[in-house]
Order: C-alpha cells, then structure tokens, then sequence
C-alpha cells in the first residue's frame, strides 16, 4: 500500500471508508456519488472532505465554498480545505481564463501552503495547484494551465493508486483543449484516462461529467451517451449533473431528452440564478428544433422577468443573451431580431463585463436587419460587433474574438446581399462557413445560433442554385443532426432540384421532429402538403 494511504490510516479505522461517510450519505442524504478522497485533517474534516469533493465534481459552486470553508474552521490545520478553496476559485476549466478567479485562488493556495500538509502526497496537489496562480499577472494564462496539467501528470503518475489524481488529471487535459484543434487530442486523451475508471468507478461523478466535457463535440458526441445517462443518476441532486447530459444529447439532435434535462436541471437548481439562464439557452433551443415554440416562448419570458442574475457567472449572461436571439433568428423572424434589445441589468457596465455575450445580441439584431433588406441598419450592427472583436482582443479572449470576427462576416455577407452584391455575398458567407468549421462551440453554448453553413445552404437557395445549397444543407445536418431550419432547407432544396425522394425524406423527418407541435408553422405546412401529394 502506498505510503500516502499509510499516513491516512488512523482516519481510515475512524470509518472514513464506511457507507456514513459515502457522498451520498452526508447528513443533509444528498444523492451526489460516491467519492474517497483521503487527506491527513481530523476524522470529522475528512468525512467533509468527502461531501466537498463530491460537490466540486458536480461544479456546485455556491455549496462547495461553503463545504471548504467549514472544514477550515473544524480543522485549522487541514491545508487540504485551503487547496479545495483554490480549487473553486479556478472555477469551471472549460470556462478559462474567464471563470478563474485569480486573486481569489492565490490568496487561498498561499494559505494552503502556509497551513501546510502532513503528507508529501498533499503536499503535491497543493504545489501542483500553485502553478495556475503564481506570477498570474506576467504569466500568461495559457503557459500557467499547461504548467499546472504537467504537475498533475506527475502527480498521477506518482500515485496511482489515488483515483482523485487520475480523475483531476484527466479533468485538466480535457479543459486545456483548444477549440481550434479539430483532432479533439486532448479531449480523447482524456476520455483514454476516464474510461476504465468508468468501468471501475461507476458511481463516482466527477468521471461521468468530465467524460461528457471529453465528448462535447459533434464527430464524437455518440461517445458520451452512457455517461450522460449516468451522471444524472449518479448526482441527482446536484442542479450541474442534471443539465450536463443535454450538452451530449443537444450534440446528436435528442431535444425532447434536453428538454427534459434542463428541466430538472432547473428544479434541482431551486432558484440558483446562476445556472438557469444557461439552462433556459438550452431550453430555447431544444424546444424551437421540436417546433414547439410557445414552450420555447414562456421560457424566454421567465428568462426576461429575472432581475437577479449573477453577472459574473458568462455561461449564464451568455445564455440570457443567447435565448432571445434564437427565439427571433430560428424562426426567421427578421425584423423582430432587427429590434432586439439586451435584457436590463442591475449596473450599467455588467453586459459590458462579456463582450461575447453582447456580440451573440449584436449578430442577431445585424442578422435581422440584412435580412430584412436594411443594409444601412446591419451595417452599424456589424460596427458595433467590430467595437466587441476589439474589446475581446484586449481582454486577450482570442476564441471569442475569433467567433465575433466571423460573426461581422456572415452579417456582412447578408449586408452585401441585401445591397444586390449577391457574388460577394456568397463568397464571403462560403468562407465565413469555412472559418466556423475550423472552430469548435464553446461550452457556454449549446450551439451557434445559426451554423455558417446552413445559411450559405439559405442563399444559395434564395439565388436559384437548389443543387448546391442541398449539398451545404446535408453538410451542416452531418455536424448538426435534427436541426428543424436545417431539415427543411434540405427538404426545400431536393424538391427544387427536382430529387423528390429526398424530399420526400427530409420532409418527413422534419414532420416527424415536431410531431406534438401545436404551432402551425409555414414549414410544416409546406411539408404536409407535399407528403399529401
């Protein structure tokens, strides 16, 4: 047995590992899986250690602060509680480097090392953490996430019988991915040091979550459906491990499964504003591809009547942004995207604190006026959505500001066409497609409110060429499955390229994708009347 085992073992005849001390079985019988993660502090601060890490893999922010913070308390000497604190202020890896709190996390891993560990294995992970926060403000993000995912490295390697180890490593390697490397390295390397723990730990959540973060992407999504399955099982009372599994289901086109997912997101959650809006996005989404859009509009409303968001949370101020737009944009209701106006804040200057949510808002309104044929309008939108791209630079956020500059360009495509340049506006809107296909969708989003391609498959269309935009409407459906604009557009585009059979399927999967709808769109009408035929 390794030696760090050893120095826990007076905790361990405590009864660290009976079924009391299981996450699930915390004094408040709070269902969130089951984790051991052994530290050197008092018997009472390791059966809190416990239900802490549980919360953390569960990203349960606002009940894990307070877990560490107590353990601090019951045990002064626990430098592990310390750790746990910085580790809440590095927040949510795939959110970086908006979501760490670096003053926060520094204060609480200097503190860490002040208190000390006991153990060389403690004091490792604390040494390990170190790395994200020491010299933040001349180290570059990017360097300091590296250093700390090569420490995690050794550490997992140096202890591997320490499954916390494995898990956390496996957690950074994942979070480090860059959205513009198209071979999904990181992320698969990830899944490689999930899976068997997968198998060996079934009921632990942190492997579950972290799996599903690992498959977040369209040519590997199919991947996650087993551990979305379980991860909501595993933590049901944790709001995250409820709303996680529609990240994979929204990925292969399961919107009734994130509907309901988000629902009970929403209900776990009971009231923490800082998760809803990003599950009202989801909700948006999933119930506008159903075509169930007065489900759609009611949760837009509950999202407009918030006065409470914590605007320092971007998925959510992302997501309240986000929703509106898709509820115009999806149903192409272009002047009514044209008029979009951002929900009120409680401080003037809180919209301002993510420029990527504000230029989500900005491209809608520049997307409706185009469309609209107001060119004049769409072009001070997309002057505007330049003004975000700079400000995204300088807070050095290149991924945003990349999706903010192929945003002016699909506006701008729409501008040019709405200004009679229909050659230029095609060749901008292909290469805009391009460029979003080089990238890859933020965990912030459940995805982009309208793929590149699927409006390149619009304007081709629009300009007579059926044959040509069928073959961008199939592309966008092989990335962006059950899509009801991208369906339709097939269905529309077969039949004026006289393929009636593939019309014939595209209109009837769409029929069947908003089978309990009660909404009579012009879509399924159209639909309707040529399977009737």
């Amino acid at each position: 047995m390794k030696k760090w085992m050893a120095s826990s073992m007076s905790v361990l005849l405590a009864g660290v590992f009976s079924s009391a001390v299981l996450a699930q079985h915390a004094p408040e019988q709070e269902q969130l899986g089951n984790v051991r993660f052994p530290v050197s502090c008092s018997a009472e601060a390791q059966q809190k250690f416990h239900r802490a890490m549980a919360l953390y893999h569960s990203f349960a922010w606002t009940r894990v602060r307070p877990a560490f913070t107590e353990i601090t308390q019951v045990d002064a000497q626990c430098g592990m509680a310390w750790w746990g604190l910085a580790m809440v202020a590095a927040d949510n890896p795939f959110g970086w480097p908006q979501s760490v709190r670096l003053k926060e996390g520094e204060e609480a891993i200097q503190k860490a090392q002040e208190v000390g560990a006991s153990t060389p294995r403690e004091r490792d992970y604390i040494a390990a953490l170190a790395l994200l926060y020491t010299d933040h403000a001349t180290v570059p993000h990017r360097q300091r996430a590296l250093a700390y995912e090569q420490a995690m490295a050794q550490l997992a390697a140096r202890y591997p019988d320490d499954v916390e180890a494995q898990i956390l490593h496996a957690l950074i390697v994942s979070g480090n991915h860059d959205l513009n490397d198209k071979t999904y390295a990181r992320p698969l390397r990830a899944a490689r040091l999930l899976e068997p723990l997968f198998a060996s730990h079934p009921h632990h959540p942190g492997v579950a979550h972290y799996l599903i973060h690992s498959y977040d992407y369209p040519p590997i999504a199919h991947k996650g459906l087993e551990a979305a399955q379980r991860y909501a099982q595993t933590a049901a009372d944790a709001g995250h491990a409820q709303h996680m599994p529609s990240h994979i289901f929204t990925r292969v086109g399961y919107w009734r499964e994130s509907v309901a997912s988000n629902q009970k997101s929403i209900e776990v959650a009971k009231g923490d504003h800082r998760y809803m809006p990003h599950a009202w996005d989801y909700m948006v989404c999933a119930y506008l591809q159903l075509a169930e859009d007065a489900n759609a509009e009611q949760v837009a409303a509950e999202a407009r009547a918030l006065r409470t968001l914590n605007y320092t949370y971007s998925a959510g101020v992302y997501g309240l942004a986000a929703l509106q737009a898709r509820l115009a944009l999806e149903r192409g209701r272009w002047a009514d995207a044209a008029q979009l106006e951002l929900p009120a804040a409680p401080a003037p200057d809180d919209w301002k604190r993510f420029p990527q949510a504000e230029s989500v808002h900005v491209f809608a309104r520049a997307l409706g006026a185009a469309r609209s044929g107001d060119a004049t309008g769409a072009r001070r939108e997309i002057e505007r959505l330049r003004t975000l791209h700079a400000a995204l630079n300088e807070k050095k956020l290149a991924y945003w500001a990349e999706q903010t500059d192929i945003q002016v360009a699909i506006a701008t495509a729409w501008a040019l066409r709405a200004e009679g340049k229909d050659a230029e506006a095609l060749a901008t809107l292909r290469a805009a497609a391009e460029r979003e296909e080089g990238t890859e969708k933020h965990v912030s989003m459940p995805g982009y409110l309208l793929p590149a391609r699927e409006l390149l498959g619009d304007l081709l269309l629009e300009l007579g060429r059926p044959t040509e935009a069928l073959r961008e409407y199939e592309a966008s459906i092989a990335k962006e499955p059950n899509r009801f604009r991208g369906l339709y557009g097939a269905a529309r585009a077969a039949e004026r390229a006289g393929e009636r059979d593939k019309a014939k399927t595209y209109y009837t999967k769409l029929t069947t994708l908003a089978e309990h709808s009660k909404h009579e769109r012009a879509e399924l009408q159209t639909a309707r009347a040529f399977l009737g035929k």
